[in-house]
């Protein structure tokens, strides 16, 4: 029988390597193959707004599967039925939207462990995340190498920021800009003074406690400045906005969005 895999993602952020990722929400195989093949060292298939089942996740997971960019699944909340489906579709690493409290994240990493130290059902025998129970060491080592990320993304979530990330299980804690700058006042500004002072001091917080901080930005510059606050995993993109600036700059630059509505001889 086959032994199972290190996760990889887990072992760098433990070492400080930074990782650099790219988000995942147009909820296609196909994108997700050709991002998968760009070499980022991680994937982000966004459950919570990209519009993604459990079947599409799987799909996308299968397409990933060759290459060397790590899967981080996110599902839309913390809810015990959906870390489990996650986790037996062959996710390794979770990001959880939403947390608010300690109590909170030891419940999520109850969810991602089986019994006796959590709750995750044994099912191991009929999924993906065993090879089909080819994999015969699977329950053994399960536990160690899933890899439970938790996301700030509130002034409670800031609030219990210190126990949060002291919570036994919990491997790493993501910043949410866009949702913390809404909730600080400032939507649609996560770069607002405020803002970034409130993710320079989460990030030194959750550094001084001994554990990964991560965060999104599209903006290169940005995204840049967090990896020398030092962020050990920052997403630095996503597939939406690469397809959405490429196609419009493409089309610009042709003149299109000018009036001319295309050609009406049906010619290409």
């Amino acid at each position: 029988m086959a032994s199972l895999a290190p996760n990889r993602f887990k072992a760098a952020l433990a070492a400080g390597r930074p990782q650099i990722g790219l988000w995942q929400a147009l909820a296609s195989p196909l994108t997700a193959e050709i991002c998968a093949g760009a070499g980022f060292d991680w994937l982000l298939f966004d459950g919570e707004h990209g519009p993604n089942d459990v079947p599409g996740l799987l799909a996308q997971l299968q397409a990933v599967a060759p290459f060397a960019s790590h899967a981080v699944g996110r599902p839309p909340l913390g809810e015990v039925r959906l870390i489990k489906q996650y986790l037996d579709i062959g996710f390794q690493s979770l990001l959880v939207p939403l947390v608010e409290s300690a109590a909170q994240a030891a419940a999520l990493v109850r969810a991602c462990r089986y019994p006796p130290d959590g709750i995750r059902g044994v099912g191991s025998g009929v999924v993906r995340a065993s090879a089909y129970n080819r994999i015969g060491d699977y329950l053994a080592r399960a536990d160690d190498e899933i890899c439970l990320l938790v996301q700030i993304e509130t002034r409670a979530g800031l609030d219990a920021l210190d126990a949060i990330v002291a919570t036994d299980g919990v491997d790493g804690v993501f910043i949410g800009p866009a949702d913390l700058a809404a909730a600080l006042g400032h939507r649609g500004q996560p770069g607002a003074a405020p803002v970034q002072a409130a993710i320079g001091d989460a990030v030194a917080r959750i550094r001084a406690a001994g554990k990964p901080a991560g965060i999104l930005s599209a903006d290169v510059a940005q995204a840049r400045r967090y990896l020398e606050l030092g962020c050990g995993f920052v997403a630095v993109g996503t597939d939406v906005g690469l397809l959405a600036r490429g196609s419009s700059a493409l089309a610009a630059a042709f003149g299109a969005g000018t009036g001319d509505g295309g050609r009406s001889d049906g010619s290409y």
